[in-house]
């Protein structure tokens, strides 16, 4: 019988299919921190006398037995089975009995998937801030290394004043800086124990809450019951943000180097390694890499408004709606981890091309340096202005020789000591170490 299920009376197959959908799939996302919440659970219920010392030793044991055989990729959920939650409660059950039937005391299947999800999501952005420190990693590597190779700068795609591709790897660099914290946002709010607000309403159980959110690592507690229920969605919803966030940022390095690896422009050069051919044109090195980054991380900005549209005009309390959530979040996980790890692949073997700025077809890229020559040299700017555009309509304009960029974040001063500093202050900030802790000490990781 399913946890809900009353003595006599059944679902219709169709029905059932239909309202279960792809959960159990989903779910086996959530097998292990289903046990890490069974295991808080059962020793808050031990210290208010639902459980027995023995009969707490009995569920640890098993749960723990089970979070094994779901780290050695054993678990799964059986036919007829509804969801990871009753799974785990029937693998209880056929072992301990009875014993295994009181660890759903003071408590709801509503805040159990809600701490499950949390904890999944919590865990998923730190492996996601990991991932983006690899990436980022490879840009400060990149920007040091190329900080005196040139490149064009563009507005409007019109070349305009001179670049570097030290100032284009470390604009992406401290792009994705930004976009940690984006993402600390979402693992604070991740970070928030709900377990114990029942189905959104508490329980008559002299629970205490403040030692499941220690036990599991939270930083704090969604205190209000029926809010700890309306933090569904909100959850998903700011970490598929900043899963957007950085998307957007990944995907518009793909786009430079689509356009900066194609023939008419010719800044970069992919390696065969990270190109496709052509079946016609035997001259074809396509960047389908680069293109599908492109395309992957375009569909990843469009899921906020999925969940969005999922939440629009729900009242309080949770509704079944909430259920596709699950389909929405936990492959965007996968997809950006995935998208995360072939970028640094790819910036760790792209190679720049040297001296771009030495054809002639560049000279105008120095207007601007030539206008300052002449403030320098006393003639006020718009005076300066005036005469250098006079000198590119009448050809008789001549670029200078140097540039002399000393401000912070220039090409002559990449401020990536500054950068740096940001990304850790956002990692920081994360406070992922008690976590981890707490966790590893709630599986008995440690001795």
């Amino acid at each position: 019988m399913k946890l809900w299920q009353k003595e006599g009376v059944s679902t219709a197959e169709q029905i059932e299919r239909f309202t279960v959908g792809r959960d159990r799939e989903m779910d086996l996302y959530l097998a292990p921190f289903d046990v890490q919440g069974n295991l808080a659970h059962a020793r808050m219920l031990e210290t208010i006398g639902l459980l027995t010392t023995d009969e707490l030793t009995q569920l640890t044991t098993e749960l723990n037995a089970i979070y094994a055989q779901i780290g050695q990729g054993q678990f799964e959920i059986e036919d007829g089975v509804e969801d990871v939650h009753s799974q785990v409660e029937l693998m209880l059950t056929r072992k301990l009995g009875d014993v295994g039937k009181k660890i759903h005391s003071g408590r709801s299947r509503n805040d159990q998937v809600l701490v499950d999800l949390k904890l999944f999501t919590r865990d998923r952005l730190w492996q996601v801030a990991q991932a983006i420190e690899r990436v980022f990693n490879q840009l400060v590597k990149r920007s040091e290394q190329h900080k005196d190779d040139l490149l064009p700068g563009y507005t409007h795609l019109q070349i305009a004043m001179p670049s570097s591709f030290g100032l284009w790897f470390g604009a992406y660099a401290e792009a994705l800086s930004d976009d940690m914290l984006t993402l600390q946002t979402a693992y604070r709010l991740a970070n928030r124990n709900p377990l114990g607000s029942g189905a959104g309403y508490g329980s008559s159980f002299p629970l205490n809450r403040t030692l499941t959110t220690e036990l599991l690592g939270f930083e704090g507690m969604h205190v209000n019951v029926v809010y700890a229920q309306m933090s569904r969605g909100k959850t998903e919803q700011t970490a598929l943000t900043a899963i957007a966030a950085i998307a957007a940022t990944i995907g518009r390095m793909a786009m430079d180097v689509c356009l900066y690896n194609s023939q008419n422009f010719g800044f970069l050069i992919l390696p065969d390694a990270l190109t496709t051919g052509s079946s016609i044109m035997p001259h074809k090195k396509n960047p389908d890499v680069a293109e599908l980054l492109r395309a992957k991380s375009n569909r990843l900005k469009a899921l906020p408004m999925e969940v969005t549209m999922v939440l629009s005009n729900l009242p309080s309390g949770y509704h079944r709606d909430m259920q596709l959530l699950k389909e929405i979040l936990m492959p965007a996980f996968d997809e950006i981890l995935d998208c995360l790890s072939i970028s640094e692949f790819m910036l760790e073997h792209l190679q720049v091309k040297p001296n771009l700025l030495d054809d002639s077809k560049y000279d105008l890229l120095f207007s601007v340096e030539r206008v300052n020559e002449l403030v320098l040299q006393g003639v006020p700017f718009r005076e300066a202005y005036r005469v250098v555009g006079k000198e590119i309509a009448e050809h008789t304009y001549e670029r200078p020789t140097q540039l002399n960029h000393t401000h912070e974040g220039s090409i002559g001063n990449l401020g990536t000591d500054l950068i740096v500093a940001q990304m850790k202050q956002a990692l920081d900030g994360f406070g992922a170490t008690r976590a981890q802790e707490a966790i590893r000490q709630l599986v008995g990781m440690i001795e």
